[in-house]
């Protein structure tokens, strides 16, 4: 079975909306490019309509209790891990990558909102010393309705991200997902829907970015701005929310760097790294991308690398033999494509991949490149596809202004058994989040977020739900 399983709509005030007098985006298989449902995109009339149910929402939502909200945000948990299978094939069917992957990712959305719905009850304020007769709080209160924009290469997980913290805090939301991966979005939507989450608390809306994004943040209704994506994307995002000096979460692009130095279980870290590096087709933010290999273990790394990036298996998410699908969208193969022939043209040599050997579908080949020149565009715009680059470095402050050498710094990773080392690696490297050892830096209790222009603010982590609250102190005489 290949049919895409879900009916998609518009969610406003909590009523399911379809296509009637409304324009349409076409839907595209990425294993295939076939064409498999139409979007309905919002009307201006829409997003008026859900900016009011979100400013009604919101004057109800944050009366309820935490312990109420807790008791909704776990149903919907449950609901999701006893539909991970349906939500997880939608997720594959629409975004391409493997169903182990999919299913991974909505259970992993599961747990976070499990987290957060604890986290909602642990929201202290705190009382301050004063002379008898006086008192001075400290209280934390929802910020109000929250306009949210997802990217498409986690479609639930994104989803989630920015779901369960702010209804767990007491906001209401306004959700954009990215009109290229709705169906995970709608599916989970659905979940919380059953759950018995308000009409009004929850909105989703699709619809042409540029004008959903201007018509929401120009909103007096909006109070926060939380968003996922491009760098340049959020930038703009920026400069509309600042007019009205909006709270705003920036998840923003990535460059990540990998630092092996030769004290590292090289067998080992090859394994792990080859594996990380092309989940997900490479279109993760905080996909590990500039391989910094000292220079003792350097030819062995790269052969090791290009070795097994030769063994995956390219195809269909639906095949259980792939280990990697296709990417998104058209435009990333052709944007990777055009990357390695830059690389190429100026010295960079192909070790395993380099092209596309698949008719159908927006496929292109895991791809290793040694000895990139640092002014390959690859190596100072992020790939965010099947790409690993790889150089070598003599010393560890050679392999620290490399790591630190781009405006970018969400995510970074170290391989080496050397502990010095490994806490002035912590200390010198300019990201939100380091992997030492590892690559896992996703967890519901840790904060994610990044530094310079990788954005601010994080997500997950009791910080997720303190991003959706403002604070204010109370005097008392």
């Amino acid at each position: 079975m290949t049919d895409y399983p879900t009916t998609l709509g518009l969610y406003i005030g909590g009523e399911w909306l379809s296509g009637e007098g409304r324009d349409t985006h076409r839907l595209l298989n990425p294993a295939t490019g076939a064409g498999q449902a139409d979007l309905p995109l919002a009307t201006t009339a829409d997003l008026d309509r859900a900016l009011v149910a979100a400013e009604r929402g919101f004057n109800e939502w944050r009366k309820t209790t935490p312990e109420a909200r807790a008791a909704i945000l776990t149903k919907a948990a449950v609901l999701i891990r006893e539909r991970a299978d349906h939500i997880a094939r939608v997720a594959t069917l629409e975004q391409g990558k493997p169903l182990a992957e999919a299913k991974g990712e909505v259970l992993a959305s599961a747990g976070l909102i499990d987290f957060h719905a604890a986290e909602g009850q642990r929201v202290y304020g705190r009382v301050l010393m004063r002379p008898p007769g006086q008192r001075s709080m400290v209280l934390h209160q929802p910020v109000g309705p929250v306009a949210a924009f997802c990217a498409w290469n986690f479609p639930a997980l994104n989803v989630v991200r920015k779901i369960a913290p702010a209804i767990a805090a007491g906001c209401s939301i306004i959700l954009k997902p990215s009109e290229e991966t709705p169906g995970s979005a709608v599916e989970v939507m659905h979940c919380f829907q059953d759950a018995g989450l308000p009409g009004n608390v929850a909105q989703i809306v699709f619809g042409a970015p540029d004008l959903v994004s201007r018509h929401l943040l120009a909103s007096p209704v909006t109070k926060k701005l939380s968003f996922t994506g491009s760098v340049p994307v959020g930038k703009h995002l920026m400069k509309l929310a600042a007019d009205s000096v909006m709270r705003m979460t920036m998840e923003l692009g990535g460059h990540s760097p990998v630092l092996v130095f030769d004290d590292c279980d090289l067998e080992k870290t090859l394994d792990t790294l080859v594996a990380h590096k092309f989940r997900n087709a490479g279109q993760v933010c905080v996909s590990p991308t500039r391989f910094h290999v000292q220079e003792a273990i350097y030819d062995k790394f790269a052969t090791g690398f290009a070795e097994r990036t030769k063994r995956l298996t390219v195809g269909s998410g639906l095949d259980a033999a792939s280990n990697m699908g296709p990417m998104a969208n058209q435009r990333r193969p052709e944007a990777i494509a055009a990357m390695v022939e830059d690389a190429r043209s100026i010295g960079a040599r192909v070790l395993a991949g380099g092209g596309n050997e698949v008719d159908n579908g927006f496929f292109y080949q895991p791809t290793v490149l040694a000895d990139v020149p640092l002014e390959a565009k690859a190596m100072n715009d992020e790939p965010f596809g099947p790409v690993a680059l790889l150089r070598p470095f003599a010393s560890v402050d050679d392999a620290i202004e490399q790591a630190n050498r781009l405006p970018y710094g969400l995510a970074a990773y170290c391989f080496t058994e050397n502990g010095r080392r490994q806490n002035v690696l912590s200390e010198a490297i300019e990201s939100g989040m380091i992997a030492i050892n590892q690559v896992r830096l996703t967890w519901p209790d840790a904060p994610f977020g990044g530094v310079k222009e990788s954005g601010f603010g994080s997500e997950d982590g009791p910080e997720g739900v303190a991003a959706h609250m403002v604070t204010k102190a109370v005097h008392i005489a």
